[in-house]
């Protein structure tokens, strides 16, 4: 991990924190999800920068070490797509592949859409491209009030849930809700948190040191950008006419990962429906990954990743 070095950048009137390693031209950006920062990718930025190439991943406006915006309930995807453009541009790099997990594939697919001449290909985890329109509030006409995305869209009933807890538990309580294989949903006088008992240990790939550290950044950070996007922002209108991503793309799903218990989900993916608007986009499936492989397999995640690059972005 010390190899690892950490730069600021002067973005849009903001420090936004970047973690670097590697060098040379061909140079891949990694885009964390929640409840991660740049940190989730530590195992594939080092194993990337061993194999010749230059990784990068930045904390977004107001997570981890990057600068808050001034009203974090105005940040919408369309913020971290040009902190994304204007971070390339500082650092003078032209073209990138894009991995992205978790909601991260939203800004990188929508980046690949708008600045198509910068991205040579894309890799996501956990979720697949959604063409641009409405988010998962769709969902909410087939699940219950208590769907965790529903409670942590609504101002004030997160921040209520999360504020009885440090940083450090709330962290660790969405580490195993999502790393199971049910989609989090609470009782109607019942808060998120509440679904997970203080006695439930870790899961057994991520270690109280890895724990330690999300808990120090979102000390740092608190939650207040974090619940705007992604959670606040899924409904936001990119106007994207044609949505078809053209570039080589793969997505990695674990078989027990929650997100194919969303309604419709499994059978968008499962049925090459995702495919119409993805046309080179390679799908595998890890049998025991959860919504987290890249922390959880690391070395098969590592190896996938690698090959993809090596055999369809600088073959």
């Amino acid at each position: 991990m010390d190899q690892i070095q950490h730069k600021f950048v002067q973005v849009q009137g903001l420090k936004l924190h970047v973690a670097e390693i590697g060098a040379g031209p061909k140079v891949v950006v990694f885009l964390h999800g929640f409840p991660e920062i740049w940190y989730s990718w530590r195992h594939q930025m080092i194993c990337l920068a061993n194999a010749g190439f230059r990784a990068i991943a930045p904390d977004y406006r107001g997570y981890g070490l990057s600068n808050p915006p001034p009203v974090p309930e105005k940040t919408m995807f369309v913020d971290l797509i040009s902190d994304l453009l204007a971070i390339l541009d500082f650092l003078e790099i032209t073209k990138v592949v894009l991995v992205a997990k978790d909601f991260g594939a939203k800004p990188a697919y929508l980046f690949a859409l708008l600045h198509p001449e910068r991205v040579l290909g894309v890799v996501t985890l956990g979720v697949p491209f959604i063409p641009p329109g409405p988010g998962p509030s769709q969902y909410q006409k087939y699940l219950p009030e208590g769907f965790y995305i529903s409670r942590w869209k609504k101002p004030g009933r997160a921040e209520a849930d999360f504020g009885r807890l440090d940083a450090k538990t709330v962290v660790r309580n969405i580490y195993i809700l999502f790393s199971r294989s049910e989609i989090p949903i609470a009782a109607e006088n019942q808060e998120i948190m509440d679904l997970v008992d203080l006695s439930t240990p870790l899961p057994s790939w991520f270690t109280e040191e890895d724990l330690a550290t999300y808990g120090a950044l979102y000390e740092n950070s608190g939650f207040q950008t974090a619940l705007q996007v992604p959670y606040r922002s899924l409904d936001e209108d990119i106007n994207i006419t044609e949505p078809v991503v053209e570039v080589p793309a793969l997505l990695i799903m674990g078989d027990k990962d929650y997100v194919f218990k969303f309604p419709g989900m499994e059978a968008y993916i499962k049925s090459g429906k995702v495919k119409e608007f993805v046309p080179g986009l390679d799908i595998i499936y890890l049998p025991e990954g959860s919504h987290f492989v890249q922390e959880q397999s690391p070395d098969e995640v590592n190896q996938l990743i690698l090959t993809f690059l090596n055999a369809r972005i600088w073959s």
